[in-house]
C-alpha cells in the first residue's frame, strides 16, 4: 500500500488556519465578555456556544447556505471578489473555525474570570490604559488557560468531519482531511488505510492532551513553590 500523506498535511494546514482565526477573534471577545455586563449578554453567549451542542450536519447546512453561490455571503464573494468557498479547503477552514471557536472562547473567558480584579484596578489606578492592561496584566495571568484552549481548539479543528463534509466535500488532494479520508477508506473497504489514519489521529490527539496536562502541572508546581 502506498500511503497518502495529503490528508494529514491538509488537516494540519486547515487546523492551523482555523485556530489562527479563532485566536484573533475569541481572545478579545472572551476578555470583553468576561469583564463586561450589558443587556443581551446571555443571548450573545448562548449564540457563541451553540456550535458545541448543534449537530455538525446542522452547522454544515448553515455554512452551506451562507457561503453557497446564492447565499448572502457567498454571492457577494463570488460577484465582487470572484472567490468560491464551497468545495474548497477554505470551506474546511471555516467549518473547523466555527466548531472550535466556542472551546477557545470558553477557555479565555474562564481564565480572565479567574484573574484577581484588584490587579486590574491597581493597573488602572497607576494610569495604565486598557490595551496596556490587556498586554501586561491579563494575558500573562491568563496564559495557561489560553494555551489549553489553543490546544483543544486545534485538536477539535483537526477532527472536524460533518460540517466539513457538507461545505467542502471530499475531494482527494483538495478538501479531503483525515476524518474524511478515514470515513471513505472504511466505506470502500480499505481498512488498512483507515486503521493507519485512526492510529495517527489517536496518537496525535493523545500527545496534545498529554502535553497540556504535564505543562499545566509543571506550571502549577512553580506557582505553588513561589
Amino acid at each position: 500500500m502506498i500511503f497518502d500523506y495529503e490528508p494529514i498535511i491538509l488537516s494540519i494546514k486547515v487546523a492551523a488556519f482555523a485556530v489562527t482565526t479563532v485566536i484573533c477573534s475569541a481572545m478579545p471577545l472572551g476578555c470583553l465578555m468576561a469583564r463586561r455586563d450589558f443587556p443581551g449578554k446571555d443571548v450573545i453567549e448562548a449564540f457563541i456556544t451553540l456550535p458545541l451542542v448543534l449537530p455538525p450536519s446542522v452547522i454544515g447546512f448553515i455554512l452551506l447556505f451562507l457561503f453557497g453561490k446564492n447565499g448572502p455571503i457567498g454571492s457577494i464573494l463570488a460577484s465582487y471578489f470572484h472567490i468560491q468557498i464551497v468545495f474548497t479547503w477554505w470551506g474546511a477552514v471555516i467549518s473547523s473555525a466555527v466548531v472550535s471557536f466556542p472551546l477557545m472562547y470558553q477557555s479565555v473567558k474562564a481564565s480572565v474570570n479567574g484573574i484577581d480584579i484588584n490587579l486590574v484596578k491597581a493597573a488602572r489606578t497607576l494610569g495604565a490604559g486598557e490595551m496596556r492592561i490587556y498586554r501586561t496584566v491579563i494575558l500573562p495571568l491568563a496564559w495557561p488557560g489560553l494555551v489549553a484552549g489553543l490546544v483543544m481548539s486545534f485538536a477539535r479543528a483537526l477532527g472536524e468531519f460533518g460540517a466539513t463534509m457538507m461545505i467542502a466535500g471530499n475531494i482527494p488532494g483538495r478538501t479531503q482531511t483525515i476524518p474524511l479520508a478515514i470515513y471513505f477508506a472504511a466505506e470502500s473497504g480499505d481498512t488498512e488505510k483507515a486503521a493507519c489514519l485512526v492510529v495517527i489521529m489517536i496518537l496525535f490527539s493523545f500527545c496534545l492532551i498529554f502535553w497540556v496536562n504535564r505543562w499545566s502541572k509543571k506550571l502549577q508546581g512553580k506557582v505553588d513553590g513561589d
